[in-house]
């Protein structure tokens, strides 16, 4: 890298691996309590004051009934019957990494877009922090993009970079202003 390298990975620095096994007990159970739609006991996974961020669209809720409120309550009232799949996990001390789907029907409102009724694949990626049997940061990253488009709505306007991918657009190239190309 020329110039000065940023610090890399200052969050997992200290990272105890005697804790792997306990973490992947947590979460693995937390899965099965999400699928099994808790929401009222879900803080048995969860510290009360635990951090959920997410990308743009989904917010970061900051605590237990933040999360139940602003998120779990919410999706579950867009999309029933949903189940997560987990399709790679991995585990390193206290940290957790997931990244999978969702399968779930369309019955409520989401982004606006009226109930459809359509089964939907809602793809995310997770990344957890477990300090004393208990979830305190929660990373997510939930692509809203490719549900709405499973719905009928294209929220980049045809600007999608798919288009490049197609052959209906050309991809721009930068331009020679010290840049490697």
């Amino acid at each position: 890298m020329k110039g000065s390298r940023p610090e890399q990975a200052v969050l997992t620095r200290d990272t105890d691996l005697s804790q792997t096994d306990a973490t992947r007990a947590v979460i693995e159970n937390m899965v099965d309590g999400l699928n099994d739609h808790r929401i009222n006991d879900i803080g048995e996974f969860f510290s009360d004051g635990f951090r959920w961020m997410g990308n743009q669209g989904c917010g970061t809720k900051t605590g237990l009934q933040e999360f139940q409120d602003n998120w779990q309550r919410p999706f579950q009232a867009a999309f029933s019957d949903k189940t997560c799949i987990d399709e790679a996990r991995m585990y390193m001390g206290e940290w957790a990494a997931a990244f999978g789907r969702q399968e779930a029907t369309h019955t409520g409102e989401f982004l606006g877009i009226a109930p459809t009724g359509k089964r939907v694949e809602i793809r995310y990626m997770d990344f957890w922090k477990v300090v004393d049997g208990k979830i305190v940061d929660n990373w997510v990253n939930v692509d809203f993009a490719h549900v709405a488009a499973q719905l009928g709505v294209d929220l980049f306007n045809g600007q999608g970079w798919e288009a490049f991918d197609r052959g209906e657009k050309t991809a721009p190239r930068p331009t020679n202003q010290g840049q490697v190309t």
